[in-house]
């Protein structure tokens, strides 16, 4: 089992930043595929960001929407992944969730744990 906590959700105005936390216990934590999905009232949940781990290091995947905005990266000492989300939009508005055992392009499946979700809200 992995226990999965978000944090740093809030309400920010368009243009502006956040970053979002994501502290994970129980299971080995560094084994797993990493990321971020979201869910915005009315739409189903979608893929946000994933980062995904390999011989080399590490592969980063975004959505194209988030694209050139949004960073992920993973602090394995603390057990922590973070979402760095720069130039917000209001349509970036959704309940945020971390995500682990993600396949290797970043998809869940019923394997996949879950976090309960941060809310981030961008006013125009």
């Amino acid at each position: 089992q992995v226990q999965l906590v978000e944090s740093g959700g809030g309400l920010v105005q368009a243009g502006g930043s956040l970053r979002l936390s994501c502290a994970a216990s129980g299971r080995t934590f560094t084994k797993y595929a990493m990321g971020w999905y979201r869910q915005a009232p009315g739409k189903e949940r979608e893929f946000v960001a994933a980062l995904i781990l390999s011989w080399s290091g590490g592969n980063t995947y975004y959505a194209d929407s988030v694209k050139g905005r949004f960073t992920i990266s993973r602090d394995n000492a603390k057990n922590t992944v973070y979402l760095q989300m720069n130039s917000l939009k209001p349509e970036d508005t959704a309940v945020y969730y971390c995500a682990a055992d993600l396949d290797k392009y970043g998809n869940s499946s019923a394997n996949t744990y879950w976090g309960r979700g941060t809310q981030v809200t961008v006013s125009s």
